[in-house]
């Protein structure tokens, strides 16, 4: 049995490393996979104390942020198709203003 200790490590590492790339990359397609990194990270904690505690709800919460997330991902890269028909950029300095 893994200790409690090493999932939550594990979901900081993920976390820092998910809010770094949010923070000092520029391109839109890596900011949505290191949000993609923080959700997880986030999915692994609920999972971990959810064994720690033998409860199940922590596992419902993962669910709920998983199906979150999927609906997050379709709607960004329809946004991201567009923009990128219009602009033909993905950096985020670039794209700073979105006019209908």
């Amino acid at each position: 049995m893994v200790p409690l200790s090493w999932s939550i490590l594990l979901g900081v590492v993920l976390f820092v490393i998910g809010a770094a790339g949010v923070l000092l990359r520029r391109n839109i397609l890596v900011v949505l996979m290191s949000l993609e990194l923080l959700l997880n990270s986030v999915n692994i904690n609920f999972i971990a104390f959810g064994r720690y505690y033998a409860d199940f709800r922590g596992q419902i919460f993962a669910i709920f942020v998983i199906a979150t997330t999927a609906a997050e991902v379709a709607v960004a890269l329809g946004i991201l198709v567009a923009l990128v028909r219009n602009k033909a950029t993905l950096k985020v300095d670039d794209v700073t203003v979105m006019k209908g």
